[in-house]
């Protein structure tokens, strides 16, 4: 594909516990844009964003931006007020997709297998287990396995919880409680309107956190994923349809955890992060490669299809049915 030349602003950094990340998804997607001749500027996101959003009136934005307020329709609804094209999702897919309990209400209805689990005040915490072990606890509206806790009867939690735990009961008020499900860590990426393939991430750290997957070395990517032909056609529909019922844009990325003893009744959908990492150790990127799409031809699609002239941002509705 082939783009005419834009004036693009890259905005990445911000002030979310995955500033670092950003700043590296947001360095790659600028250098590659250069390297095709557009114009770029480089915006580490400040509380002046707008005031510098509007100095550079850039033809687009391209928004690498990773967790709050970049990720969860807060940029997003300021670029929707000044009237600038930007990637990725849109301000009402991006508000529920962020918060896990909402993604849940809007996916679940609609046939998509996601784990059960409520919403408890950590406080609850300390004087009782909200499920049977093991569980896991993970803040609401958090990212890349950011806070994430299983808790086991082997752990070193205590039971129940003691209160001078280090666990994200320190960091957040209230947490999502699931049942923890055994099993593979699967994801499938999506670009545009095609699921690209699946990747299986084996950490060589006892759990996939947010130190695994962007430390060279500590998650293993198989891609394609050495999984059966109807697993892999599984994670691809549920992540298209996913996408599709959110109404996301551009790319998205749908995490699973596959109970492999359960076959297709063992896949679950954890979650589907709207503005995937664009770093070295990524996931869409390296799919991308796979499906014979280099690091600049898939920022330059990003791009196009946040330029397509299109109704409304989204309506986070089942546009396939």
């Amino acid at each position: 594909m082939s783009l005419p030349k834009l004036h693009v602003a890259v905005l990445m950094g911000g002030w979310s516990s995955e500033r670092p990340v950003s700043l590296m998804s947001g360095n790659g997607v600028a250098d590659a844009l250069e390297s095709r001749g557009h114009k770029v500027t480089r915006i580490d996101m400040g509380r002046d964003v707008a005031q510098r959003l509007a100095a550079a009136a850039p033809d687009v934005v391209f928004n690498a931006l990773h967790g709050s307020p970049g990720e969860d329709g807060t940029v997003q609804g300021m670029m929707d007020l000044m009237g600038v094209p930007y990637t990725h999702s849109g301000l009402v897919t991006s508000v529920i997709a962020i918060d896990k309990e909402l993604t849940k209400q809007a996916l679940v209805p609609h046939g998509v297998p996601m784990p059960g689990g409520r919403i408890v005040q950590s406080a609850e915490l300390h004087e009782r287990d909200p499920l049977p072990r093991p569980y896991v606890l993970k803040p609401v509206n958090e990212g890349s396995s950011v806070g994430v806790a299983i808790v086991t009867d082997q752990g070193n939690y205590g039971n129940p919880i003691a209160r001078d735990a280090q666990g994200p009961w320190q960091e957040f008020a209230s947490l999502l409680a699931e049942p923890f499900i055994r099993g593979r860590e699967l994801t499938a990426a999506v670009l545009g309107d095609r699921a690209l393939m699946v990747t299986e991430l084996i950490p060589t750290t006892e759990f996939y956190d947010f130190d695994a997957k962007y430390t060279d070395g500590l998650t293993r990517h198989v891609c394609p994923a050495e999984i059966p032909d109807e697993i892999t056609e599984a994670c691809k529909a549920i992540a298209l349809r996913a996408h599709r019922l959110l109404g996301c844009k551009g790319t998205s990325r749908s995490d699973f955890r596959w109970d492999d003893s359960q076959g297709v009744e063992g896949l679950f959908l954890l979650e589907v992060n709207t503005q995937p990492g664009m770093t070295p150790l990524s996931l869409v990127p390296e799919q991308a490669g796979h499906c014979g799409l280099s690091y600049a031809d898939l920022v330059e699609e990003i791009i196009a299809e946040a330029l397509k002239a299109e109704a409304p941002q989204d309506h986070a509705k089942d546009h396939a049915g």
